[in-house]
């Protein structure tokens, strides 16, 4: 079961006998990863996980061999057994492999959503995902009560992809399901699960987190097919068109095929809904807290990828079907491109002319190649929109308790990066 290609793989650590590698990942695998490759000088390291033979890139260079170099090879999704519950990973842009139907996808999400002209289209319904924000922050420092950050930027996110999806907000009820449900797949999702490190017991489904996933993709599912049967209720009776995306998606119906089939409809709106604009080129402060902000702490610090054929790199071999993860943090600390990398100093990006938009790659918070994360321009707008109307309108301060401690950084994984403790500060309005 354990037998190595006789060709050279990357050097890592001895795997042990059963458990193998396992034994040496911990509840945060970017960091407990990023020592193994820097105890091993390993910048490109080889390790088995369970039955799984994985490969782990560490370092600007090899990011750029793997994400550029070798992206036609290297550009599918390695998929978690729970991602497939419910069929979801048929339809979801996040998971299918690099082929017609993850093209078309792709195109559809960079023309109709994430386009120039309809990301300027949206800047009102920004304004009011922002605004609905305020307000809440607002009530928050009337009573000088402590705000859940996080909480709050979550539910304006939430409330802006309703307003972009459907035109409107979910009712409270089902807005709080929707959070309910994201935040617990992703913490299935990101879970260990012995599915995933010996594929031949995935049938048995050991854990029951297949099970459990296609719960949570059914309740999901539930919510999207009403707000389309509502609207195509409204368009058969003669209802105005709103031209939120969810009109455009039913006018696109059928678009997107393969093999024979028209598919545009509820599964792949379902695949979509995965979740004054300030000037920031006048605002080079904003942007690089906001930079330094990702770069020591990426939402998604390591992204999976699957070898869809042998490639070399660097004079070893990765074997067709081997897992590469992608280690963005700790790319993003490497200390042969960045000085002092684990201390926040956001001047560092008004010395250097870096983005995010995968081209340097010692900076890949949203990754790089193919799968450079969709939505990008979308979020780089509204994260300085909310992070500078936050800091424009409100002056912070930490409960007593955390200004005594400090706060707490310590991490949780899941399908993104978040805080353990979450973080709470006082807002005092600026008049």
């Amino acid at each position: 079961l354990f037998h190595d290609s006789p060709r050279r793989l990357p050097p890592g650590p001895r795997p042990l006998p059963q458990i193998v590698n396992l034994h040496q990942l911990d509840h945060l695998p970017h960091r407990s990863l990023a020592r193994l490759a820097a105890r091993h000088r390993a910048p490109l390291m080889s390790l088995r996980l369970g039955a799984v033979l994985t490969v782990v890139a560490s370092s600007p260079d090899v990011a750029r061999e793997v994400l550029q170099r070798h992206n036609a090879y290297i550009a599918a999704r390695s998929i978690g057994d729970s991602m497939r519950a419910g069929s979801h990973c048929n339809n979801s842009v996040l998971c299918l492999p690099p082929r017609h139907r993850w093209r078309a996808l792709r195109r559809l999400g960079a023309t109709e959503l994430f386009s120039p002209p309809r990301l300027r289209a949206m800047e009102p319904l920004r304004r009011e995902a922002v605004s609905t924000l305020l307000r809440h922050v607002s009530d928050h420092a009337a009573r000088g009560a402590a705000v859940d950050v996080g909480a709050a930027a979550h539910a304006a996110a939430l409330g802006l992809l309703a307003r972009t999806m459907f035109s409107g907000d979910l009712d409270p009820r089902t807005a709080r399901e929707v959070s309910d449900v994201v935040d617990e797949a992703s913490v299935l999702a990101a879970g260990p699960n012995v599915s995933d490190f010996f594929p031949a017991l995935a049938a048995a489904d050991i854990q029951g987190v297949r099970r459990r996933m296609a719960r949570l993709v059914k309740r999901m599912y539930a919510i999207i097919d009403d707000q389309i049967e509502q609207r195509e209720g409204s368009r058969a009776a003669g209802e105005a068109r709103k031209n939120d995306l969810l009109d455009v998606m039913l006018d696109k119906e059928g678009e997107v095929e393969e093999e024979g089939t028209d598919d545009v409809s509820h599964n792949t709106i379902r695949g979509l809904f995965t979740i004054d604009e300030a000037d920031t080129s006048k605002l080079p402060d904003l942007q690089a807290v906001v930079k330094e902000t990702l770069r020591l702490h990426p939402p998604v610090p390591l992204p999976p990828y699957e070898a869809e054929a042998t490639v070399e790199i660097q004079g070893y071999t990765i074997p067709k079907g081997t897992k590469v993860l992608i280690n963005i943090w700790a790319i993003n600390r490497c200390p042969d491109a960045w000085i002092e990398p684990n201390r926040f100093m956001p001047e560092r990006f008004l010395e250097a002319e870096i983005n995010f938009m995968g081209r340097d790659f010692h900076f890949i918070p949203f990754g790089a190649g193919r799968r450079i994360y969709l939505g990008l321009p979308l979020a780089y707008r509204m994260v300085h929109l909310m992070l500078g109307s936050l800091l424009h309108r409100f002056r912070w301060t930490l409960p007593a308790e955390v200004e005594k401690n400090g706060v707490d950084m310590r991490e949780r994984f899941g399908l993104a990066l978040s805080l353990v403790v979450p973080l709470h500060a006082i807002p005092q309005e600026i008049h």
